[in-house]
């Protein structure tokens, strides 16, 4: 199964062995063949640190945030997943612990209960404190179009069983980044990933230093209702009416004013969870597009959810291509989309959605980037 997993990413079963010379920084350029598309990696997360696209004048802009330094992708403690595959489980996981089979509030000395180190008080957050965005993957085969990462995880940050895990980026021709990940497992365990990249499609020029003007469309009608500590409570809220609706194109802020809590308490913006209405669909479900200037991205995903948060925390030195050193990311600097499951679904059983993977139930994620100008 995996051996097919691996054909169908892409990687040459032959060539699936360390590329001599990748150390976790090492950059990786892709540029697509008509030159739409040029995106930059390092092993350490499998991480996208430069994504450059044209605006509706022809001129190429670095739309993704990030470091300068992309060292500091694991020294920072301040490193706000700048754009990495997020697992073993991304999003949120209440208090750290789960059982299998899963349980509404699992108890701490239950049977079959798993503890995973926490993060996002008092919650686990991204897999724990070493996820996989902290982890040094190996480069097993690359063009000039794509790059294959494979990461070998050892039951880490306390989760049941070994994971291995490959990760297939590809630019084409049109326009397009494609990302597609593939995992099994040893026994069974929870697995939920996800690309957290920031987006700001104005790249800081036009005097825009935020993505409160860009346009969001969302192709779901409800989200996942949270508690004060952002985990769910196990309903739903219908966005009919309320700040959270964007099925119709809507700017981020055009009903501002009524976010404040809504990405948690004292928070003003979005950190929620959409479930799109159609689970089938495999067209584009999210977009995001600028008027400054004229940059549309459409994302399609084999996810049943994607998770929008608008960056609230952020405040960390801008790229020099952003103007930084010396100007910070502050909030509502980007916009983060992440194409993902359920948000912990492993403590929410009255949904019947299965997030648990076991040999011979290998765990698939894919997601598309489709680029044009409006």
């Amino acid at each position: 199964m995996f051996i097919k997993a691996l054909l169908a990413l892409g990687v040459a079963c032959a060539g699936v062995s360390a590329q001599d010379g990748e150390w976790p920084f090492d950059v990786t350029t892709l540029t697509a063949p008509d030159g739409s598309v040029t995106a930059k990696f390092v092993s350490l997360g499998a991480t996208l640190t430069e994504l450059w696209v044209k605006d509706r004048d022809g001129n190429p802009r670095d739309v993704v945030l990030g470091y300068d330094d992309n060292s500091k992708l694991l020294t920072d403690p301040n490193h706000p997943s700048f754009n990495p595959i997020i697992g073993r489980y991304a999003n949120r996981i209440k208090n750290g612990t789960f059982s299998i089979p899963i349980t509404k509030d699992a108890q701490p000395d239950g049977p079959n209960v798993y503890h995973i180190p926490t993060n996002g008080q008092p919650n686990a957050l991204h897999g724990g404190k070493l996820g996989w965005d902290r982890r040094n993957w190996t480069v097993i085969d690359k063009s000039p179009t794509h790059v294959s990462y494979l990461h070998f995880d050892p039951a880490d940050e306390g989760f049941p069983g070994n994971v291995t895990t490959i990760a297939t980026h590809t630019v084409r021709k049109g326009g397009i980044l494609e990302s597609k990940l593939w995992a099994n497992a040893t026994e069974k365990t929870p697995i939920m990933t996800t690309q957290h990249v920031y987006w700001n499609l104005d790249a800081f020029q036009d005097n825009s230093s935020d993505i409160l003007s860009h346009h969001l469309q969302v192709a779901a009608n409800k989200v996942i209702e949270v508690d004060s500590n952002q985990v769910p409570t196990g309903g739903f809220i219908n966005v009919t009416g309320t700040p959270l609706d964007f099925t119709q194109e809507q700017p981020i802020n055009v009903k501002w004013n009524d976010t404040f809590d809504l990405c948690g308490p004292g928070c003003q913006g979005y950190d929620n969870c959409w479930i799109f209405t159609n689970a089938t669909d495999r067209g584009a479900r999210t977009s995001l597009w600028s008027d400054a200037s004229g940059i549309r991205v459409d994302i399609s995903s084999n996810q049943p959810a994607t998770q929008v948060y608008t960056s609230y925390s952020l405040n960390i030195p801008r790229k020099a291509v952003h103007g930084g050193p010396d100007v910070n990311y502050t909030k509502w600097s980007a916009v983060a989309i992440e194409q993902q499951g359920y948000m912990d679904a492993i403590n929410t059983p009255e949904w019947n959605v299965d997030q648990i993977h076991e040999p011979g139930k290998d765990f698939f994620w894919e997601v598309k980037y489709e680029f044009s100008t409006v």
